[in-house]
């Protein structure tokens, strides 16, 4: 998987955070001076799939772009969709999850849980090089 830096601006969350998690995340990603998972994007919406809780932190930390694994989220079958326990849902279609990015109306936390047919690769991108534009 191709990990590619995206300037914030472009991400859109389709789900709201737990904002404990934030807070223990942002104190990790500063002990570690950078970004050590990317996140998952639909590279024709901007929708994260994956990493509404590092993009907070980013946020937070005004970074101006983050390291993302880019997908073509309707169209890619291997990626899967599913629901987390007590989400209070029955169901939940890719088409929902994108367009609760594009209209704002977010899902609450811990909603919708997305499957990769690989796992994500790990990496080290300095927090310095994050507060830079995407393309420098």
């Amino acid at each position: 998987m191709l990990v590619e830096l995206v300037p914030i601006e472009l991400l859109l969350s389709h789900e709201e955070i737990i904002a404990k998690k934030v807070d223990q995340l942002e104190k990790m990603t500063l002990r570690w001076n950078a970004y050590v998972l990317p996140l998952v994007v639909d590279r024709n919406t901007g929708t994260i799939l994956d990493g509404h809780h590092r993009y907070t932190v980013a946020k937070r930390l005004n970074l101006l772009c983050l390291p993302c694994v880019m997908v073509d989220y309707l169209n890619d079958d291997s990626i899967e969709l599913g629901l987390w326990p007590n989400s209070g849902k029955d169901s939940i279609e890719k088409s929902d999850v994108v367009n609760a990015a594009l209209s704002g109306d977010l899902f609450p936390p811990k909603t919708s849980r997305h499957r990769l047919p690989d796992h994500l690769p790990p990496i080290s991108i300095p927090l310095s090089r994050l507060m830079l534009p995407a393309i420098n």
